[in-house]
């Protein structure tokens, strides 16, 4: 069962975050999808979804990535995305100190470019340096790099903390950016 809820929450990764037209589902602005609609679609493609497996992959998603709306009747991820979607979060007073996982391959461009979003609407940046890690693993050896975000919100950069507790900021400029000891 775990490996059908990884598989499901993969599929959910790529229809809510990235390719909604691939089932035909229809995402609101701010990323919401009938969840009844979402399911009558992807039985139609020949993916096994239902109401019950949706809510255990929401429930036992250890990253959060998906909300299910108050009246719960919509779902959505809850950030990474690559289409284009208002969250609709407040700006958010972030802490002095966050951290952005990446692999040791980009540190360069990142060094000499800052951190941009790439093919996502944000950068994503965690408030511990574990997290951070386990982040850059998932692209090659890890390293983790010191976000200055106080100081950044001071010079007038927005922040935005995401329903799983992710910080979201459009761009992080070098000189807000070093490698964390």
């Amino acid at each position: 069962m775990k490996d059908q809820i990884v598989t499901i929450s993969k599929f959910l990764s790529l229809i809510l975050r990235h390719q909604p037209e691939k089932i035909g589902v229809e995402l609101d602005s701010n990323g919401w999808a009938d969840i009844d609609e979402l399911i009558q679609l992807a039985n139609a493609k020949g993916k096994r979804l239902s109401r019950q497996l949706i809510d255990r992959v929401v429930a036992e998603n250890n990253k959060q990535r998906f909300a299910i709306s108050e009246d719960g009747l919509r779902i959505r991820a809850s950030q990474g995305h690559s289409i284009e979607i208002d969250l609709a979060l407040p700006p958010s007073e972030p802490p002095e100190i966050l951290y952005h996982g990446t692999a040791t391959r980009f540190l360069e461009s990142i060094q000499a470019e800052g951190l941009h979003s790439g093919n996502r609407q944000h950068v994503h940046l965690s408030q511990d340096k574990a997290t951070a890690t386990n982040v850059g693993q998932r692209h090659g050896k890890p390293v983790v790099l010191t976000v200055l975000s106080g100081e950044m919100a001071r010079f007038g950069y927005q922040f935005f903390l995401s329903a799983n507790n992710v910080w979201l900021t459009e761009h992080v400029p070098v000189k807000f950016i070093s490698v964390a000891s």
